[in-house]
């Protein structure tokens, strides 16, 4: 293993070299030179075979268009492939452009409901996490108006279920998870909205009673990120998606990783996007994607 890894380093069986599928994204976006820049970085695990999947010709970087659209969604119909067939252990994903993905028809809000509906998983959900905090969404890629009609005792109890699992799969045998509430000082008593009394404080009774993590809230939402990334908590779990991103990508936007939870094989991603803007112009920062390779290596492992 590289030294570099230290603490962290990421142990594997000598008796089988796990295979990581790494999507290129959009070929017209930064996937394709972060993902050279990654394996180049010397900051990847040894023991570890890693497979490039998509066609980096369809696009030229900058310009995106139906072509370099295309390929990103075939790549992502070659990894579920991989993924199933037992050829790869885990997947990497590079940014893709939902705008072009869903002018062809793409019909999947983003590639975490792509992968499972691929499986056809209804217990799944997103979580990111790097160096500050860690991240699980309720609700995901829901327009903000939706969101209260939307939110649920089960989608939270869904959510904090598959968090707590991954905590415990990084080696947290007893996480500490706090879930914030939705309105504002977590609704006040009432005052400001009774979605903490109504279903946030049912599932966090019930959640608690599975044993699995200490569950603690509803938590005042513009507080707990920064008591969770002084450490008091080893994750939140956001009732929206832009009340745990905003807060997450301020402090981690460089090493963040987005984790698809609840699918039977791995899958992460860089939290970032095309950047058609800087594609092809070596501007492009690999820690992202060195960070999601990372992760997809560990938890392949684990």
């Amino acid at each position: 293993m590289h030294s570099s890894l230290g603490r962290n380093a990421i142990r594997i069986d000598a008796a089988h070299v796990p295979t990581i599928a790494i999507t290129l994204g959009d070929p017209a976006g930064i996937g394709p030179e972060v993902v050279d820049a990654a394996l180049a970085s010397g900051q990847l695990p040894d023991g570890f075979e890693f497979k490039l999947i998509g066609n980096r010709n369809a696009g030229t970087p900058g310009q995106p268009n139906t072509a370099s659209a295309q390929a990103a969604w075939d790549a992502l119909n070659q990894s579920v492939s991989m993924l199933t067939d037992g050829s790869a252990d885990a997947v990497v994903t590079a940014p893709v452009s939902k705008a072009g993905l869903q002018a062809l028809g793409f019909t999947h809000p983003g590639q975490t409901e792509f992968f499972a509906d691929a499986f056809s998983i209804d217990d799944f959900g997103m979580l990111l996490t790097g160096t500050s905090l860690t991240v699980g969404l309720a609700t995901i890629h829901e327009p903000l108006h939706n969101v209260v009609s939307q939110l649920t005792i089960e989608k939270i109890i869904r959510i904090g279920d598959l968090t707590a699992d991954f905590l415990k799969s990084r080696k947290i045998p007893s996480p500490r998870i706090a879930v914030a509430g939705l309105n504002p000082h977590a609704g006040e008593d009432g005052a400001f909205g009774d979605e903490e009394s109504r279903i946030i404080q049912p599932a966090i009774n019930m959640l608690n009673k599975s044993g699995k993590a200490l569950f603690t809230g509803p938590c005042v939402p513009d507080a707990i990120f920064r008591d969770a990334s002084l450490g008091q908590y080893d994750a939140v779990i956001a009732m929206y998606h832009d009340q745990g991103l905003i807060p997450l990508k301020l402090l981690d936007f460089d090493n963040a990783v987005n984790v698809t939870l609840g699918l039977p094989k791995p899958r992460t991603s860089p939290d970032h996007g095309t950047a058609f803007g800087i594609a092809g112009k070596n501007l492009a920062d690999p820690s992202s994607m060195i960070a999601a390779i990372r992760l997809a290596c560990e938890l392949a492992n684990a």
